[in-house]
């Protein structure tokens, strides 16, 4: 299974009142693994960034002077797109921007160009109704490191939502590259499996007296915290 991570960075919020795309991060993974593959594109948008926007990317208009227009890039993004799901946070936002350049190049719609896509912001909102499910929000509740992200950036924000996705769909608690790693694992998983545990010899410690009283004293406070609600001595009698 492949899917690729997506994020965008444009210089507004209205693609209908001319903002373009600027900056284009793409994340691969296989199988519920990063590949260490990528894209990454900068863009130049012919306009500039509004203020806001540019406080959020800090993408400036003579850094992006040079970068190449969409045009220039499309093939590339799209041939690399193929075959597989697309997971975006907040999807909207960015399929609205994508789809405005490609009708500029009079192609089809992004989602024409890709198998799926999926909406991890509609995924954390049924997960955690009520609560911010901003990708910084989801990054600190399910313990995803963000603290070099101190811009937007489209290639660090959507390696940050490939960790976030593993998690909220809890196939692994990160993303692993080593496939050494993953191969001892495998290993150590088949050798436990064919282990015929009917052989080992169990090997039973008597406590002597003193580790007998700790452990009375540690039972005696839990029943006295508990208002001596507690049961296993009624259980062992």
């Amino acid at each position: 299974m492949r899917q690729i991570f997506l994020d965008t960075e444009t210089t507004g919020l209205s693609p209908e009142a001319g903002d373009r795309v600027i900056e284009i991060g793409c994340v691969e993974m296989v199988n519920r693994r990063l590949t260490g593959q990528t894209r990454h594109y900068y863009l130049n948008p012919e306009r500039s960034s509004s203020p806001e926007a540019l406080e959020v990317h800090g993408l400036t208009d003579e850094f992006l002077a040079d970068k190449p227009k969409f045009a220039e890039i499309a093939d590339d993004f799209l041939a690399w797109l193929q075959g597989a799901e697309v997971i975006i946070h907040n999807a909207a936002f960015d399929l609205n921007f994508l789809n405005h350049e490609l009708k500029r190049l009079g192609r089809e719609p992004f989602s024409r160009h890709v198998p799926a896509v999926t909406d991890s912001l509609l995924m954390a909102r049924d997960m955690f109704p009520g609560k911010r499910n901003s990708l910084d929000a989801l990054c600190s509740r399910l313990e995803v490191d963000n603290s070099n992200r101190t811009l937007h950036g489209a290639l660090l924000d959507a390696g940050l939502l490939a960790e976030v996705f593993i998690r909220m769909t809890r196939g692994q608690d990160s993303l692993v590259i080593d496939q050494g790693h993953g191969h001892a694992q495998a290993l150590g998983e088949q050798r436990a499996a064919t282990q015929d545990l009917a052989r080992l010899a169990v090997l039973l410690v008597q406590p002597d007296d003193h580790e007998l009283a700790e452990h009375e004293r540690v039972l005696a406070e839990l029943d006295k915290a508990s208002g001596n609600k507690t049961v296993w001595r009624e259980l062992v009698s």
